[in-house]
């Protein structure tokens, strides 16, 4: 997801204007955002945050809406509040251009970053950062928050740590967690937040979403389709010049051996994209509704009519998921990109044979 995408003012998303207008008289000092990506609960808590912070209202009046133009909903903006902390992987930084002040860290780990790989986790010294930031007084009276994003990043060390600051959090701080996997989280964790599940937008206001922000309509509901419905992930793979048509052509480009737009792809995402069509034959084999493809480009692999044939789909599909769901654990850091393209692609060409025989 790119940056545009995932920080886009929730204000501006119908879906989950509806859900901050609820959160914002929610209780309690911790509230964890949950549900797939692309549903823009990274916008949402950045939201509540900026309601939360805002100069507008007296200190002890409820939160609201944020305003927008106050001292408070500025430093936010331009991510200089000295009352919100905001963890996260060192890679989602990168990815969503969001520069933190490293101040509190030693130089020698600020310089290593430069030259290793972006941590995918969040590292413990953030979150010692965290527990030193919570412990001190508010600079601007209105409380403090931190917002940890993507929550199931933590590993063992860093997610204990925040625990301790949960069990018996400062006065003043609250905290925001976001995340895409909860079940990934630590049971005692969970039990001491407000659980959000996030809502979904219906398809026609995600549309509609994607159109005022530059996507052709024509290409709104099979991108759409193509990231199963959440509206930011739409948005992104607009932004990164997804061919709509090489999409529709990627099942009989396989089939014939061709990689077709999974070339150009990490091999992570080359993984996602297999098991999105792996699902979808399957539900085809059962006699229903694909989810990431039209139906009009999965015409070859309709239900097999006779028993035979369907026993050798129904073979060939499930050995070919079992394949994608090994590789899937390494493809963040494949030994040979191409040669696992190349075996991505044989394999997949291999699963959808029965198609071609009919």
């Amino acid at each position: 997801m790119n940056a545009a995408a995932a920080t886009t003012n929730a204000a501006d998303m119908p879906w989950l204007a509806r859900q901050a207008s609820r959160l914002l008289h929610q209780p309690g000092h911790a509230l964890l955002l949950q549900g797939p990506s692309g549903l823009g609960q990274f916008g949402l808590a950045l939201y509540l945050a900026r309601a939360w912070l805002c100069e507008s209202r007296p200190p002890d009046a409820p939160a609201a809406a944020p305003c927008g133009h106050c001292a408070g909903c500025h430093a936010i903006a331009v991510r200089t509040h000295p009352d919100l902390l905001v963890l996260m992987p060192e890679a989602h930084q990168l990815e969503l251009g969001w520069t933190v002040d490293s101040g509190d860290a030693a130089d020698g780990e600020a310089k290593s970053t430069t030259k290793r790989k972006p941590s995918r986790d969040i590292r413990v010294d953030a979150m010692r950062q965290m527990i030193t930031f919570s412990q001190r007084t508010d600079s601007r009276g209105r409380g403090k928050v931190v917002l940890v994003y993507p929550a199931e990043n933590m590993n063992a060390v860093t997610a204990n740590a925040l625990l301790k600051t949960l069990e018996e959090p400062p006065g003043g701080t609250r905290f925001l967690l976001v995340s895409d996997a909860a079940d990934r989280l630590l049971p005692t964790i969970r039990s001491r937040c407000h659980t959000w599940a996030m809502q979904w937008p219906d398809a026609r206001e995600a549309a509609d979403w994607l159109h005022r922000h530059g996507v052709a309509e024509a290409q709104a509901a099979t991108l759409l389709q193509i990231v199963g419905g959440r509206p930011l992930d739409a948005l992104a793979l607009a932004h990164s010049g997804m061919n709509v048509q090489d999409w529709l052509n990627l099942p009989q480009a396989l089939a014939q051996g061709h990689a077709g737009l999974l070339a150009p792809l990490p091999p992570a995402q080359a993984v996602r994209v297999l098991q999105k069509l792996c699902h979808d034959l399957h539900s085809l084999l059962a006699g229903g509704a694909p989810r990431y493809f039209p139906p009009q480009s999965l015409t070859a692999w309709q239900p097999a009519t006779d028993a035979p044939l369907a026993s050798t789909a129904w073979a060939a599909l499930g050995q070919w998921a079992q394949q994608l769901a090994q590789t899937a654990r390494t493809a963040e850091h494949p030994l040979a990109p191409e040669l696992m393209l190349a075996s991505l692609v044989e394999q997949a060409r291999n699963a959808l044979h029965w198609g071609r025989r009919r």
